[in-house]
């Protein structure tokens, strides 16, 4: 029987809820397609750092080389300045396992009012492939004359030919993939003459060797607009690590909540584990309270199994979120409901189950 090795990191807040509730249903689904998984919990986050120090083992990069993937929860607390939570496990992770893809579905599903009126699930149905490992969020830059009136900081984006090719190229090979073959590339090249000039040249570089895939270019304000104005346009999205970051939750929201939003952080080479999360936050408001929403949690579990080559398992795990979420009658409250974790949770279950 093949066996899965998952490191799990349920992190911080409702994390430590969500990410349980994904292990059941990863555990039925694999029992179901007759292969397991392993899961190891690694104790890393913001707890761990009020502890020690830091966000995680010095070793950390030996440790999570031997799995097969990386199931993550949240990551964040008040008492941990975000900048330090991020930089110091977020991306570290992104950027030593060369996790240079994000990839985050953006679909309405049935039963969710989207805050977009009159929209249905048909008219939004995007996928963001999010440059990860360099552009804006590379950390080159500093601070000079700290706490004086000549105070400065300087944050450089640095984007590589190399970077710009992988990440478009991967985009058009889902876009191919997909029923209406479309690509939109997030650009902002009126005012970023360097860098996003150089991102568009690449990517319509690319864009020859893809004469099935329809490209249209947007200046990323133009294409926050037209999630809002015109979802039923988009397909398949290709932005920079700053610009994909901020489309993405749009997308979401439109979506109805992040409660239901999945992420992945890709290794395409599968040299190193890939990582997968639900994207929301730790939400410390409602942590240990069990209404978070675990359906985000278990949607990146099943994207994980996808991953790994269990496309039909990721696939009945899905039918089972819609047949929960279009049923409508178990909604936590960020969906209107009063449901808890466990009744959702439960309620994926079951629709696993038949």
């Amino acid at each position: 029987m093949q066996t899965y090795r998952i490191a799990v990191i349920a992190g911080d807040g409702i994390g430590k809820e969500v990410i349980p509730a994904g292990i059941d249903v990863m555990k039925m689904a694999s029992s179901q397609g007759h292969f397991a998984c392993e899961f190891t919990e690694l104790p890393w986050g913001c707890d761990f750092y009020l502890r020690s120090g830091r966000m995680m083992d010095p070793d950390w990069l030996d440790q999570v080389r031997k799995f097969d993937a990386i199931y993550l929860g949240a990551i964040g607390d008040p008492r941990v300045p975000d900048h330090v939570s991020a930089r110091e496990l977020i991306l570290p992770f992104r950027q030593g396992l060369k996790q240079y893809v994000n990839l985050r579905p953006m679909r309405l599903l049935p039963g969710i009012t989207s805050p977009l009126g009159g929209r249905a699930a048909a008219d939004i149905d995007m996928i963001c492939v999010r440059e990860n490992s360099e552009g804006e969020y590379c950390g080159i830059g500093g601070r000079l004359h700290a706490g004086t009136p000549d105070e400065l900081a300087e944050q450089t984006g640095i984007f590589t030919r190399r970077g710009i090719e992988r990440i478009a190229r991967y985009a058009f090979e889902l876009a191919r993939t997909r029923p209406r073959k479309m690509l939109a590339s997030a650009t902002k090249s009126n005012a970023l003459q360097h860098a996003m000039v150089l991102w568009d040249e690449v990517v319509a570089d690319v864009a020859t060797d893809y004469p099935d895939v329809t490209l249209r270019k947007y200046h990323v304000d133009a294409l926050a607009a037209r999630m809002i104005t015109h979802p039923q346009t988009l397909d398949v999205v290709v932005a920079s690590n700053l610009f994909g970051d901020i489309l993405t939750d749009i997308g979401s929201a439109i979506s109805g909540s992040l409660g239901v939003a999945p992420g992945g952080n890709i290794n395409p080479d599968r040299t190193t584990p890939s990582m997968f999360e639900p994207i929301h936050g730790s939400a410390p408001d409602i942590a240990g309270k069990g209404i978070a929403n675990p359906i985000a949690a278990i949607w990146a579990g099943a994207m994980m199994l996808d991953h790994l080559g269990q496309r039909a398992t990721h696939d009945r795990i899905l039918a089972a979120i819609e047949r929960v979420i279009g049923d409508a009658r178990i909604k936590t409250p960020d969906l209107g409901g009063k449901a808890t974790t466990a009744d959702m949770t439960e309620a994926v279950a079951a629709a696993l189950a038949t």
